[in-house]
């Protein structure tokens, strides 16, 4: 039977004695399976067709997905539970399963009293999950998936992967409420009965807490976790997934060192499922090859796909260029990203090009923005000849700069506006760069960000506190303040971003403010995440400013 059959069928086949871990407890085979028929007669009793799942519990999401498939109904998968997010998803699901905050804008389901048959075979044919696109070039779509297209790539997975961790239990740092993270750490071992791990990931050093006793483990991460690794001598795992944005080149080397092996990188999107991997091991080949049953062709410099994982079985085309080499393909770029502004067509990826080429700026992203007009937003990492201008004449000097560079690039007209200098790029639990995670850097209550530093606690931050900060106004005219509410509103902010907390915020306490922060101030903002409660620190030359706790509700 093939990983593929076995998901079909996984309700109807005998359970295995041990299918998951939560933290160090086992989960039988057996609980899962009475879970789930739960599950499916909560789905089956409701009128309703689309509902939209969100749990942080790995075991606890599966069990719901299959119950959900099983009474025939379709998944929809939100990647947060953001209230704009919620509010977006009222008129296209008929009902909500799993970790919903209050106040819910849409009816919960809630697992049946009674177990429920569990029928036959699941359908391969049937459309029944939704997820959303990343949104790394505009908003996040839907894309409709059938249960084959998502079990065929299992068995693709496990013919590529598989010999090497067989037996492994698998963990991940990565939300499963994404596409990457459901095949890879719910379906693959469900599939191949490997065991799974309810819980997250949120740091490396939990790895040996979260692996079952006695077993070997599989990592499943993202690019964005695996360019902070902490300086630990080795993690002992059998195989690192890297997949969901492009992994830096900078990271190979921490990952060899921590892990003895490069991440199997692997290419794809929620659109097309996965295409191709490649592992950078010292002198392995730096060119993608396609996994298997995945065809590819180059036409007009553009990565063409017909795969299995399509909706569609004809030849598509791809986002991105490519180039062809021996043995596989090169990735050459994004396809398309051509814009309107002032009514003139801009690429953004020869923009972005452009300022990759002045010695001003390490690595760069563009956004559009609408608001008060149409413009391109700039969201750069400046090199050290640019933050020693930044830091010597400001950061108009630094814009005007860029800006001059693209004049032959570029009509006047549809020059960069604003700009964004941060230490890093700004990525989403995934890795990615997306369209409205570098639309939040433009808030204008977010305090310049100068450098963060990994520490075996957490996070330093390290603050410009800009005296054009709105927050100022009023407190106190004369005498301005950054007030207590506004540094703990920024603790709760880059707190979640840096540690991606879900959680609604329950309480304070151990609470000191010790001295006032006052403008042109740089202030190091010292962040750590352990329990539920996430603890902070202000301080700088002056010494120590702020500190305290923030409490989390969590699932």
């Amino acid at each position: 039977m093939t990983p593929a059959q076995r998901l079909a069928a996984l309700l109807t086949l005998p359970p295995p004695a041990v299918i998951g871990w939560r933290r160090d407890v086992p989960v039988s085979g057996a609980e899962f399976i009475e879970a789930a028929g739960r599950w499916q007669a909560a789905f089956a009793a409701h009128g309703g067709q689309r509902f939209a799942l969100y749990f942080q519990d790995s075991l606890h999401f599966a069990a719901a997905l299959f119950g959900l498939w099983q009474s025939g109904k379709q998944a929809w998968l939100p990647g947060d539970l953001t209230p704009a997010s919620r509010q977006a998803l009222r008129s296209r699901v008929d009902g909500f399963a799993g970790d919903v905050p209050p106040p819910a804008e849409l009816p919960a389901v809630e697992a049946a009293a009674l177990p429920a048959a569990a029928g036959q075979p699941l359908d391969a044919s049937a459309p029944q999950l939704v997820v959303f696109t990343s949104g790394s070039t505009g908003q996040p779509q839907t894309c409709p998936k059938r249960l084959g297209q998502l079990f065929d790539e299992i068995t693709a997975l496990e013919q590529a992967f598989g010999a090497a961790s067989a037996g492994a239990a698998v963990l991940g740092s990565v939300s499963h409420q994404h596409v990457y993270g459901l095949l890879f750490r719910v379906l693959w071992p469900l599939a191949t009965g490997r065991a799974l791990q309810a819980q997250c990931l949120v740091v490396l050093e939990d790895l040996a807490g979260l692996t079952p006793p006695g077993a070997r483990a599989v990592l499943i991460a993202s690019p964005a976790h695996l360019s902070r690794l902490p300086l630990l001598a080795h993690a002992n795992v059998d195989q690192v997934f890297s997949s969901g944005a492009p992994l830096p080149d900078a990271a190979v080397p921490d990952c060899l060192r921590v892990f003895g092996q490069a991440p199997i990188e692997v290419y794809g999107s929620s659109e097309t499922g996965g295409v191709a991997w490649r592992q950078r091991n010292p002198r392995a080949a730096l060119h993608w090859q396609a996994l298997p049953d995945v065809e590819w062709r180059i036409e007009d410099d553009t990565l063409w796909l017909r795969s299995p994982h399509l909706m569609d079985a004809g030849w598509q085309p791809s986002a991105d260029r490519a180039a062809a080499v021996e043995g596989g393909f090169e990735l050459r770029g994004r396809a398309d990203r051509i814009v309107k502004i002032a009514e003139k067509r801009v690429s953004l990826t020869a923009v972005e090009a452009a300022l990759r080429a002045s010695p001003l700026i390490a690595d760069v992203r563009l956004l559009t923005m609408t608001e008060p007009r149409e413009q391109l937003g700039v969201v750069a990492v400046p090199s050290a000849a640019g933050w020693a201008l930044h830091d010597e004449q400001g950061k108009r000097a630094l814009a005007e700069a860029l800006r001059a560079g693209l004049a032959d690039v570029l009509e006047r007209v549809a020059l960069p506006r604003r700009f964004r200098f941060l230490p890093g790029l700004p990525v989403n639990a995934q890795g990615k760069a997306t369209q409205a995670r570098l639309a939040a850097e433009f808030d204008p209550r977010r305090p310049p960000l100068r450098a963060v530093d990994a520490t075996d606690a957490g996070h330093d931050l390290t603050l410009l506190i800009d005296p054009a900060l709105p927050q100022f106004a009023g407190h106190f005219p004369g005498h301005p303040i950054l007030a207590g509410v506004v540094q703990l509103e920024w603790a709760e902010l880059f707190g979640r971003e840096r540690f991606g907390i879900t959680g609604e915020f329950a309480g304070m306490e151990a609470l000191k403010f010790q001295r006032v922060i006052t403008p042109h101030q740089r202030v190091t903002l010292s962040l750590s995440w352990a329990a539920g409660k996430l603890a902070f620190r202000y301080h700088s030359e002056q010494g120590q400013h702020a500190s305290g706790k923030l409490l989390f509700t969590t699932a």
